[in-house]
C-alpha cells in the first residue's frame, strides 16, 4: 500500500514538473528572460514536497529555473521503481564495496553489483553484473578451499570456516539479486561458472 501510494505521488510531481517546465517554454515564446514570482514560488513548493527543508527562491532567470525544474524531474525518474537497481550496502554509493568484520581479527571485503551504466547501455552493465558475480563466486572457491586446508592441518579451522560463511553469503545474495535484475529485462541469467554450480 506504501508503495502504491508513494508511486502516486511520483507521478503527481512529476505532472507538476511538466506543468512548471510548459510554463518556463511559454515564457521563452514570449521572449522572456526572467521567471515570475510565481512560477519561482511553485518551485520552491515542489522542493519542499520533495523533501528538502527551507530551499531558497530560485533565481530570478528563466534559465536557473528551468535547470532546477529539469534536476528535480531526474530525481523523480530515478525513483522509478520499474527501472532495475542493485542492492547497495547502507550508507555507500551503488558498487561501492565494505569490508566486513568476521572477527576482532579478521576481516573480508563484501562485493556489490555495479550501478547502472549511465549511458544507458544495459548490455554492457549486465556483462558488469555477471562479471562481478563470477568474482564473488571466485572469492567463496578460495575461502572455501583455505577453510578445508585449515581444517586438515587444524590451523584456526573455525575463523577460516566463518571466513567461507561470508564469502558464501555474499555470492548468495549478490547471485539473487543478479537474477531480480535479469527477469526486469527478461534475460535469463548468464552462463558463468558460478551460475552452471549454483
Amino acid at each position: 500500500m506504501f508503495a502504491r501510494t508513494a508511486e502516486v505521488r511520483r507521478r503527481l510531481l512529476l505532472a507538476e514538473s511538466d506543468a512548471l517546465l510548459d510554463d518556463v517554454e511559454i515564457l521563452r515564446l514570449n521572449d522572456a528572460s526572467a521567471a515570475p514570482v510565481r512560477l519561482r514560488e511553485a518551485v520552491r513548493a515542489m522542493q519542499i514536497r520533495l523533501g528538502r527543508r527551507n530551499p531558497p527562491l530560485p533565481a530570478d532567470t528563466l534559465d536557473a529555473v528551468h535547470d532546477l525544474v529539469f534536476a528535480v524531474q531526474q530525481r523523480l525518474m530515478a525513483a522509478n521503481p520499474r527501472i532495475p537497481r542493485p542492492l547497495r550496502h547502507t550508507g555507500r554509493p551503488g558498487g561501492q564495496p565494505i569490508v566486513a568484520r568476521v572477527r576482532e581479527d579478521r576481516k573480508w571485503k563484501l562485493l556489490t553489483l555495479p550501478p547502472p551504466a549511465l549511458n544507458g547501455d544495459d548490455a554492457e552493465w549486465l556483462e558488469l553484473v555477471d562479471a562481478t558475480i563470477e568474482r564473488a563466486w571466485d572469492r567463496w572457491c578460495y575461502a572455501h578451499q583455505h577453510a578445508i586446508r585449515a581444517a586438515r592441518l587444524r590451523v584456526r579451522p573455525r575463523l577460516a570456516l566463518a571466513v567461507a560463511a561470508v564469502a558464501w553469503d555474499n555470492y548468495w545474495t549478490l547471485f539473487q539479486d543478479a537474477e531480480r535484475i535479469r527477469a526486469v529485462f527478461g534475460r535469463p541469467a548468464a552462463e558463468t561458472g558460478a551460475a552452471l554450480r549454483r
